[in-house]
C-alpha cells in the first residue's frame, strides 16, 4: 500500500519531461527538510489524516491527508478519472522511501511509462526502465546523505540552485559519479530572478540545461 496524498493529471514542467502530459501520484512522507520546498504539506505520516482515496481526488487544498492505496486501486482510478496520459511521475514528498517496483511493474504491463522524482537520499527500488530524476539535496536539515547508488542510478541530475554554494556542492557530487549519458539540469530555486541568471549563466559554463518549472508560470498543478 502506498500513502498518496494526491492525484492529477497536468503537463510535466521540470527536467527532460517538460511538456509531457503526465499523471502525478504525490506520495505523503519525507524527513529530509529542504528549506525552500513547495510541497511541506507531504511531510508529516499522521495516522489521523488519513482519509479515503476518494476524498483524496476531490480535495481542492493542499493538506496533509493522504490515503492508504494499493498499486491495482492507482490504476483502476486513472481509467475512473478518464486520465489519458500515459507518462506517470512518481513523486512526494520522497517517493523513494517505498518500494516502487510493484506499482511500477503494473504500471508497465498497462501500457504507461514511470518517472520517479527524489531528493537522493533513499535507495531507489524501482525497475530499469524507470526514468529516475535525482535533485539532490545537500546538508538540509533532516541529515540525509545523498546516496551514491541513487547518483549512480539516475538518468537525470536536477540540481535547485539559488547561489554559488550550489554550484560548488554539485560539482562535488558529479566529480565521484560517472556522468556519461545522464542530463545535467540546474533549476532555480522559486523562479528568483538572481538564481535564474545564475543557473543560465553556469550552464552555458558548464553545457549543462535549463529547468525552469513551466507549470509555475503557466499557473498549472
Amino acid at each position: 500500500m502506498y500513502k498518496v496524498n494526491e492525484v492529477f493529471e497536468t503537463i510535466q514542467g521540470e527536467g527532460s519531461f517538460t511538456g509531457a502530459a503526465s499523471i502525478f501520484i504525490r506520495l505523503q512522507g519525507c524527513p529530509v527538510g529542504c528549506s525552500w520546498c513547495d510541497t511541506k504539506h507531504t511531510w508529516p505520516v499522521s495516522a489521523q489524516m488519513q482519509q479515503p482515496l476518494g476524498d483524496i481526488i476531490i480535495k481542492t487544498a493542499e493538506t496533509e491527508h493522504w490515503a492508504a492505496v494499493s498499486a491495482a486501486q492507482l490504476v483502476t482510478l486513472f481509467s475512473q478519472q478518464g486520465y489519458q496520459a500515459k507518462h506517470v511521475v512518481i513523486t512526494g514528498g520522497e517517493p523513494c522511501m517505498y518500494d516502487l517496483t510493484p506499482l511500477c511493474e503494473l504500471l508497465y504491463s498497462k501500457g504507461y511509462s514511470t518517472q520517479i522524482e527524489t531528493s537522493g537520499t533513499y535507495e531507489i527500488k524501482a525497475p530499469e526502465q524507470t526514468w529516475v530524476t535525482v535533485s539532490p539535496k545537500v546538508n538540509m536539515a533532516g541529515g540525509y546523505k545523498v546516496l551514491q547508488s541513487a547518483l549512480d542510478r539516475a538518468n537525470e541530475i536536477k540540481h535547485p540552485v539559488a547561489m554559488e554554494k550550489h554550484i560548488d556542492e554539485l560539482l562535488q557530487l558529479l566529480q565521484q559519479t560517472d556522468c556519461a549519458g545522464k542530463l545535467i539540469y540546474l533549476q532555480p530555486i522559486s523562479q528568483q530572478r538572481r538564481a535564474t541568471e545564475l543557473a543560465i549563466a553556469m550552464c552555458k559554463k558548464y553545457n549543462w540545461r535549463l529547468s525552469v518549472q513551466v507549470h509555475k508560470y503557466l499557473g498549472i498543478s
